[in-house]
């Protein structure tokens, strides 16, 4: 075996509908688009959604949920990372800046400590919310918060 003589699998490969080459190839004629209509002609389409007039499955399905305009959606980031950054980088300030530095925030995201896991570590900690007991953790280690 080598480059010259490889080929495809058997059946692996399918010659393509070749359509609108006479009558002799079995797709000529109307060339697979049947007696006139708006789909026998050129420049048809069909609306996305659209199931040939049978009431179309998004208008089936009932309406569900609400969209708040309002929601204010915030990066969560837990104790058990901060304290992994202040014993990987021996930080005492954890500030937006550090985060963003370290990958956990982006420019536009806005910071919510929560309290899982375990802070040993005596930080202060900058962000713009604070679960309850991320706030209790912070301060029974001695650190302190200050809310951006």
């Amino acid at each position: 075996m080598n480059l010259s003589n490889l080929k495809p699998a058997e059946g692996s490969t399918k010659n393509r509908k070749r359509i609108g080459r006479g009558t002799g190839s079995g797709r000529g004629g109307t060339s697979t688009r049947g007696h006139k209509g708006a789909g026998s002609r050129s420049g048809t389409s069909t609306k996305v959604g659209f199931e040939g007039g049978q009431m179309p499955l998004q208008r089936r399905l009932p309406k569900v949920g609400f969209k708040n305009p309002n929601r204010v959606e915030y990066n969560g980031i837990n104790l058990d990372t901060l304290q992994q950054l202040a014993d990987t980088y021996s930080v005492s300030s954890i500030n937006f800046d550090t985060l963003k530095e370290h990958g956990l925030a982006s420019k536009n995201d806005l910071v919510k400590i929560l309290g899982r896991g375990t802070l040993t570590a005596k930080v202060e900690v900058q962000a713009h919310a604070f679960s309850a007991t991320a706030q209790k953790a912070i301060e029974a280690a001695g650190g302190s918060i200050v809310k951006l």
